[in-house]
């Protein structure tokens, strides 16, 4: 965030403000009676201005230079807005069906923020939505391709007006679909009025499915545009924030405010007093990677410096789900992620803990990994040998335990500063407001569809012994942002692109450059 100063100086006002004048002043002369009550009325009605500045709350509003004592006040002022909080209007009769009010809830909502280019500018993983989007850049996107996206889509969500309809295709896995919804809902809650009316096909199995190589050549058509959670180098999927930020009340996972705030203020031990080891405990039956990594288990004849646990989610369920809290899971130095079918939700989860996180090589991404560096906020692992490389991990951690913490803290401060909620709902609305620029045709309700609100979907929800309605509350909006959202940054030039990914590449190498020194010195003892 820029200070106020360099805002001042960024908008060319620091000429006028804080440069040292090239004249001088001219000598002064005997005051005369005339002059005097000038000055006293000039003084008078600068007395009062200031009174009325002050009480009006300008933005920036008094800069004192730290030389001459200059007050500057500032020509981009701010509007005192209140904060509101508007609660749902839930029908009082169980047995009648819930709609959505009228005239409830405000179209609109100005933020206190005049000049939206004063605002914050947004973590740099949003560069990516531009390079998301990039397909359909000279292209644009019409309504046929849009309809060609519906082969594998889940729903079809239309905003128009600043409301939503829903038009669902096929059954989603548990509750993905209800979540999702349920975050573009929060997020027309938290800007009324500020996102444009678009169409959007959304996917909510795991694995991207519009191939690349399918699109190519001199003759090839524009991909459909299709949204889900995760892609891959091979697919143009456009990737958006999953559901369980919001909740995943299958197996009793917090909304992520309440996550972040629990291992924020959680008794977590000290990232010195952990055990030494690397941990991980989840699903391996849903990919042959993971069946893979239980090797690495320590035995009787071999420790690899794992500790791996399977999750038997049946069996917790029927516990309480008194093992399977994330915030509690902070207790190892080192903790491995693994993708399982494809990306795994679990990633943030691990990355918060202030434990180094151990990511076996990924061949799936989501929306804002790809902005994280190996070696800075966390540890690459081979994924053709796993149980080396884990061990070299852990043993060089805790020989470099002050730089091995620094990774942890790294990646934590990452999820709880740059990922907090109030950016996810700005990721989601700069990659739905870009999206919408790229639209050709008026997006209109389609047959069937359904309008949705957040009293439609927490009113009267039931089911999964109450967490479904339990986890909507606890993630509602409460009322309209005082602020516009973050501004987004611009895309990556070429040159730009290729040193970031330069940069990643050739930390990878380190690692496997040192781990290969590791090894050789061991097997020469």
């Amino acid at each position: 965030m820029f200070s106020k100063e360099s805002m001042l100086q960024r908008s060319g006002l620091a000429r006028h403000f804080f440069e040292k004048p090239s004249w001088r002043p001219p000598p002064l002369k005997r005051k005369t009676p005339t002059t005097t009550a000038f000055l006293v009325l000039t003084v008078f009605l600068m007395a009062a201005f200031v009174t009325y500045s002050s009480w009006i709350d300008t933005s920036g509003v008094f800069l004192e230079h730290s030389t001459d004592k200059t007050v500057v006040i500032s020509e981009k002022p701010k509007v005192a807005v209140r904060r509101i909080e508007i609660p749902l209007k839930c029908t009082k009769n169980k047995n009648q069906t819930q709609t959505c009010p009228k005239n409830y809830y405000p179209k609109t909502f100005r933020a206190e923020d005049i000049d939206p280019s004063l605002n914050p500018v947004c973590p740099d993983y949003f560069r990516w939505i531009h390079e998301d989007l990039r397909p359909w850049k000279t292209s644009g996107i019409t309504r046929d391709m849009v309809e060609r996206a519906n082969r594998t889509a889940t729903f079809h969500l239309v905003v128009k007006g600043g409301k939503a309809y829903v038009k669902n295709f096929r059954k989603a896995i548990q509750t993905r679909d209800v979540f999702t919804i349920w975050g573009i809902l929060q997020l027309l809650r938290k800007y009324p009025g500020k996102l444009p009316d678009l169409e959007i096909m959304f996917d909510t199995e795991d694995r991207p499915v519009i191939k690349s190589r399918d699109y190519k050549g001199p003759n090839a058509t524009a991909p459909p545009p299709l949204f889900r959670y995760c892609g891959d180098k091979e697919t143009l999927d456009i990737v958006f924030p999953d559901w369980s930020f919001w909740g995943w009340a299958e197996i009793n996972i917090k909304p992520w405010d309440s996550i972040l705030k629990d291992i924020k203020e959680g008794k977590k031990r000290k990232w010195i007093d952990r055990e030494p080891y690397a941990y991980w405990k989840g699903n391996p039956f849903v990919d042959e990677k993971r069946q893979d990594l239980l090797k690495c288990n320590v035995t009787g004849q071999q420790d690899w410096n794992a500790r791996l646990f399977v999750q038997d989610w049946i069996l917790e369920s029927q516990q309480g789900f008194k093992q399977s809290n994330v915030a509690d899971q902070c207790t190892y130095r080192y903790k491995i992620y693994i993708e399982g079918y494809a990306w795994s939700v679990s990633e943030k989860y691990i990355l918060a803990c202030d434990s180094v996180t151990l990511i076996v090589q990924p061949e799936f991404y989501d929306f804002f990994m790809r902005s994280m560096q190996p070696v800075e906020h966390y540890w690459p692992i081979r994924n053709d040998d796993k149980c080396r490389s884990l061990k070299f991990a852990v043993d060089w951690g805790n020989n470099h335990k002050k730089k091995a913490h620094e990774i942890g803290k790294a990646a934590s401060s990452f999820m709880q500063e740059q990922l907090k909620m109030d950016y996810i709902y700005d990721y989601m609305y700069h990659l739905l407001n870009e999206y919408a620029k790229l639209l050709k045709f008026k997006p209109r309700i389609p047959e069937g569809a359904m309008e949705l609100c957040s009293e439609v979907m927490a009113c009267q929800a039931e089911g999964l012994e109450g967490r479904k309605k339990k986890f909507m509350m606890e993630s509602l909006v409460k009322g309209p942002s005082i602020t516009n959202p973050c501004t987004l940054p611009p895309p990556y030039d070429t040159r730009a692109l290729a040193v970031f990914l330069r940069r990643k590449n050739n930390s990878i190498l380190q690692v496997k450059k040192w781990e290969k020194g590791y090894w050789e010195s061991l097997n020469k003892q």
